[in-house]
C-alpha cells in the first residue's frame, strides 16, 4: 500500500459536509491535509479524521461573495490553497420538455458556472505560491451519454469537462486541473437515485465490478491527484465507474440466442 502523505497542505472541498464530499473531506484528512468545506448549512457533524476535524464555512457556492469568504478564510486561517475540489453539484429530476427555464439556469449555475468562479479565485492564490496547486473538478458519467430527466445537469457537466481541459492549459504550469468522472456512487441519498436496498443491489450487478462506488472511492482518487504522484497528470477526465455500464443491446442479443 502507498501512503500519501498531504501533510501542511490546505484543501477547499465545496459540498464537503456530506455524501460524496464528506468522503472528499475525510480522506484528505485521513492523508494529513487541512480541510475547509462550505456548503448553505453546516452538517450535524464535521467531517474528521486522524483526530482532525474539517473547517466550516457557510457559503452558497452560486454567490461570488460566498466563494470570497471561502478562499480568504483558509488564506487567514492556514495562509494557503494547495487543492480545490469543486464537489458541490447535483439536480433533481425534471423532465426536459417542462422544465422551467429558471430551473435549467440553476442547474448550470450550480454545476458549471459556480466551479468556474470558484476555481478562479483558487488559481489567484495558487499562481503565487511556489508549489502551485491542484484543483479537481467533480464531474459525472452523465457527461459522456444520455441522461434522461437531468438533462441540464449532464449538459452542464459535459461543459464541465470542457473547462477542466482548457484551464490544465491556461493555468499550467503552475496549476493542475483535471476531473474525476464518476460513476453511481452510494450515498446517504442514494434510496432516492437507486430505490431500496434490494434495488440498489439489482442496479450493481449492472456493474462490471459488481458493486456501487463508495464516496472514499472518490475521495481516494482524489488525494492521489492532488498529490506528487500525479505531478504529470493535468487536463485529464479520469473515468470512475466500476468498468461503465452494460450495453443494453447485448441482453437482446443474448436472450435472442436462447
Amino acid at each position: 500500500m502507498i501512503a500519501i502523505d498531504l501533510a501542511g497542505q490546505v484543501a477547499i472541498v465545496t459540498g464537503g459536509g456530506r455524501g460524496v464530499g464528506r468522503g472528499i473531506s475525510e480522506r484528505f484528512l485521513d492523508a494529513g491535509a487541512e480541510v475547509v468545506i462550505c456548503g448553505r448549512n453546516e452538517p450535524e457533524s464535521l467531517p474528521s479524521a486522524a483526530g482532525r476535524k474539517a473547517q466550516f464555512v457557510a457559503a452558497d457556492v452560486r454567490e461570488l461573495q460566498a466563494i470570497d469568504r471561502v478562499i480568504a478564510f483558509a488564506c487567514e486561517r492556514f495562509g494557503r490553497v494547495d487543492v480545490l475540489v469543486n464537489n458541490a453539484g447535483g439536480s433533481p429530476a425534471a423532465p426536459a420538455a417542462t422544465a422551467s427555464p429558471r430551473f435549467s439556469e440553476k442547474i448550470i449555475q450550480l454545476n458549471l458556472i459556480a466551479p468556474l468562479h470558484f476555481a478562479q479565485q483558487a488559481n489567484a492564490v495558487m499562481q503565487t505560491q511556489p508549489a502551485g496547486g491542484s484543483i479537481i473538478n467533480i464531474a459525472s458519467v452523465s457527461a459522456l451519454r444520455p441522461s434522461p430527466g437531468t438533462a441540464a445537469y449532464a449538459a452542464a457537466k459535459a461543459g464541465l469537462l470542457s473547462l477542466t481541459q482548457t484551464l490544465a492549459v491556461e493555468w499550467a504550469p503552475k496549476v493542475r486541473v483535471n476531473a474525476i468522472t464518476a460513476g453511481m456512487i452510494k450515498t446517504e441519498l442514494a434510496e432516492m437515485h437507486y430505490g431500496d436496498a434490494a434495488a440498489q443491489a439489482r442496479v450493481a450487478a449492472t456493474v462490471p465490478l459488481m458493486r456501487l462506488g463508495t464516496p472514499r472511492d472518490v475521495g481516494d482518487l482524489c488525494v492521489f491527484l492532488a498529490s506528487s504522484l500525479a505531478s504529470y497528470v493535468s487536463g485529464g477526465a479520469l473515468l470512475m465507474h466500476g468498468g461503465g455500464e452494460r450495453p443494453a443491446f447485448l441482453d437482446v442479443v443474448e436472450a435472442a440466442a436462447r
